[in-house]
């Protein structure tokens, strides 16, 4: 049986017929399941502002959609 190495506490873990897998056990599945919850993962992302020309646009986008 393959052993794999559960992602939050490091035990080894058999992969095969593992209900929890790729986690060693229910705890550790939800305690990575709460730090999902609590937003403590995340992914890098870029802050882009509006300019004016992008907010028209999208007032117009928005105006054709309700006229129609």
């Amino acid at each position: 049986m393959p052993l794999v190495e559960c992602p939050l506490c490091g035990e080894q873990t058999e992969y095969n017929g593992n209900v929890f897998r790729p986690f060693c056990s229910e705890r550790c599945k939800m305690i990575d399941l709460g730090s999902w919850a609590d937003e403590e993962y995340s992914l890098p992302s870029e802050d882009t502002e509006l300019s004016e020309e992008d907010l028209l646009k999208i007032e117009q986008a928005l105006k054709e959609k309700d006229s129609e």
